[in-house]
């Protein structure tokens, strides 16, 4: 068992606290009704992607104490059709969402929950819990990732690879540019999300308490990356906890120079503070949602978490064909990825619901920028170029009306309430 960083030991010291492990659970109660409207309002929301995450919630959560997510059953239009429901424990305190994969599924159905109306979610800690590729220099099987950024990589331009220019590395490159790893000059909006740093370090510090489920075939399928030596050193080791960043694509991307071109990618775009180790489809959508949920006052952004786990390597080891690493070999990580989603998640949601009252109610302050590359909740990105509105952030309700046009490319440019400058938004296709 891992020992509780000072940071955190001083943090739930008036919650006499001695480890996480040894928490109490929190005790059962009737229902929650904490706003002024009488809706249930949950601690603990998990964003789930596709059944196997979400089943593992509903067969284990039970033994843990914390309840039992099938209790409730909730429908709301817009939910996905393959998983109409959002499921929530007895007294409400932990909920479940499945989204359906790839980012407009995401987008949809995070937005049909906060949008329903059937909670109040503005104390709500929301974490995405799913399985992904992981980063062999970074991670390995089984591996648990909490992320400070998500990265929209595929969010450029493409060359099929056979007929990129001589001096292209990579087929991708950034709106608005004319080689790769280069910033986007032409700025979407969603391309870095950032969360909330400090929340990060406790969820990593509550999820270095679990046992990480592991197996000896995944071992097999590590040790062929053996012979890379240092580079890939990680990729060889036992599952852990570990802190580092999510590459959102609708592609199912494979291969080294996919893999190598989205880790500059991930560095470019984030000034260099990035670091990416687990593929998603679906991350830079939900998160996108809850900014501009947060935007109108429906959630707190400062409490949101990533987590990913290890099913399979995002390139092929040595002496294995990107093609035989993809579709022909079997990593053997899947179960355990799937495992470790609910051993690293449930230890976060036991502490945070463990300590609700004397740590988690209030919110954990963030210690870092949070939000998107516009700056939409206010403050300076550290990240991209700047705050759209002079680091006032976006008002709800459409208050923060600005004088958007097109110019001769079609780039729609805008000065955002007293800003002096204006820069391209978006691009014309």
């Amino acid at each position: 068992m891992r020992l509780l960083s000072p940071a955190l030991v001083a943090l739930l010291a008036f919650c006499q606290i001695a480890s996480v492990a040894g928490a109490a659970v929190p005790r059962r109660v009737q229902a929650r009704k904490e706003n002024s409207n009488g809706l249930p309002s949950p601690r603990f929301f998990i964003i789930s992607m596709f059944a196997p995450e979400a089943d593992i919630w509903y067969t284990k959560l039970p033994s843990s104490g914390l309840g039992d997510l099938l209790a409730r059953n909730i429908s709301t239009p817009g939910l996905s059709m393959l998983y109409p429901h959002i499921h929530c424990t007895e007294d409400y305190s932990i909920c479940q969402v499945t989204t359906g994969e790839a980012e407009i599924n995401a987008a949809a159905t995070i937005t049909a929950v906060v949008l329903s109306h059937r909670f109040d979610l503005t104390q709500t800690y929301w974490m995405v819990g799913g399985i992904a590729g992981v980063n062999p220099k970074l991670g390995t099987l089984g591996s648990v990732a909490l992320s400070r950024y998500v990265i929209q990589v595929a969010l450029q331009y493409e060359f099929d690879a056979r007929e990129m220019p001589d001096n292209f590395t990579t087929g991708y490159f950034s709106y608005g540019t004319y080689l790769p790893n280069q910033y986007p000059t032409t700025i979407y909006g969603t391309e870095v999300i950032e969360v909330n740093d400090a929340l990060r370090e406790i969820a990593y510090t509550f999820a270095t308490q679990a046992n990480l489920s592991d197996n000896e075939e995944g071992a097999i399928y590590r040790a062929k990356y053996v012979p890379e030596g240092m580079p890939y050193a990680a990729a060889t080791q036992k599952p852990s906890v570990i802190k580092c960043d999510s590459a959102t694509s609708d592609v199912y991307y494979s291969g080294t120079m996919l893999g190598e071109a989205f880790e500059n990618t991930t560095r470019i775009w984030t000034n260099g503070t990035g670091a990416y180790c687990m593929t998603a489809q679906e991350d830079n959508a939900s998160l996108e949602v809850l900014v501009r949920m947060a935007i109108e006052g429906l959630v707190d952004f400062s409490r949101v978490i990533v987590m990913r786990t290890g099913s399979d390597f995002d390139r092929p080891p040595p002496g294995v064909s990107a093609f035989e690493h993809l579709r022909v070999l079997d990593q053997n990580g899947f179960l355990i990825a799937i495992d470790n989603i609910y051993n690293a998640g449930v230890a976060i949601a036991t502490g945070i619901l463990s300590n609700w009252e004397c740590t988690f109610q209030t919110g954990i302050k963030p210690t870092n920028y949070i939000g998107d590359i516009f700056g939409s909740l206010g403050g300076q990105p550290d990240f991209g170029p700047g705050s759209l509105t002079n680091g006032t952030g976006f008002l709800p309700g459409g208050q923060s009306t600005g004088v958007f046009r097109r110019d001769a490319e079609g780039n729609v440019r805008g000065k955002m309430m007293g800003s002096k400058t204006s820069r391209s938004i978006a691009g014309a296709h």
